[in-house]
């Protein structure tokens, strides 16, 4: 783990990615933006349930995950700024790549043997194509909490990404192993890496904050822009405009196609 105060961090973060398939970069965070976005998922929380329905998210077998809280609170949107992020998927996904999603994840603790099979505790792909070695998506997982074996922090099989058959059982027993890190960490990885959420096991909740990027031609989980709306999007900075996908906006009518440069939906270079 090489600190961002370090000049060789982003290089050091690039080779691992490369090599093992994830990197973890410490301190990224300062302690008063962990204390901030802490309290701010706890927030949206009962927002989010309330507009889908308890029943609906159980339904989807999920654990603890929050989908869109920038919808609820915009200053998630502000994670996407962070200069180490963009540092790393500007050499990765390229500087034109879009934001997938960003989830939140609050995972539960549970009694010991009595954690839930779901998919996030399965080994699993986040980005299931495998396309000869071209890096189409990247993980940026932020720690808000610190990350232990305890407190289900995310296990990986180092050497498994850009594998289309997942690792046999024998190789994960061996190789896989927690990710461990301090709050305010920044854990990157190859989104085709072979990963699980562990148990957590340490009598409370263990909270992060999974971004996922992609190059700008692959269609998001979540369609930022409708979802927020064009006048909260048209709010932000140009880059986060740019990572939401407002620069390659497809046209529903002839009158958007055809229009000046500077007001075209799918702007010029963007991959």
């Amino acid at each position: 783990m090489t600190p961002p105060t370090s000049p060789a961090w982003l290089e050091s973060a690039l080779e691992a990615l490369q090599r093992v398939g994830y990197a973890v970069v410490p301190g990224v965070l300062d302690d008063s933006l962990v204390r901030a976005t802490r309290e701010a998922m706890y927030t949206v929380q009962p927002d989010i349930v309330r507009e889908v329905g308890q029943d609906r998210l159980d339904r989807a077998g999920e654990l603890g995950v929050l989908r869109l809280m920038c919808r609820f609170d915009q200053r998630f949107l502000a994670l996407l700024e962070v200069p180490e992020l963009l540092a790393v998927v500007d050499r990765t996904v390229s500087p034109t790549a879009i934001l997938h999603l960003q989830n939140g994840f609050i995972l539960p603790s549970s009694p010991a043997g009595e954690s839930p099979r779901v998919f996030q505790t399965s080994y699993h792909q986040d980005f299931p194509r495998v396309l000869n070695g071209y890096l189409a998506s990247l993980n940026v997982l932020f720690a808000i909490d610190a990350f232990s074996v305890s407190n289900g922090a995310t296990w990986v099989v180092p050497g498994s990404h850009q594998r289309a058959d997942r690792p046999a059982e024998a190789e994960v027993a061996a190789q896989a192993h927690p990710v461990e890190c301090d709050a305010g960490s920044m854990i990157v990885f190859d989104s085709t890496l072979w990963h699980a959420a562990g148990a957590n096991v340490s009598g409370r909740d263990r909270l992060a904050i999974n971004h996922q990027f992609t190059r700008s031609f692959i269609k998001q989980q979540i369609d930022y822009v409708r979802a927020l709306g064009p006048e909260v999007v048209s709010r932000q900075t140009p880059r986060i405009q740019q990572l939401l996908g407002w620069y390659t906006r497809v046209v529903t009518s002839l009158d958007e196609y055809y229009q000046p440069e500077e007001r075209r939906l799918y702007r010029r270079g963007q991959g």
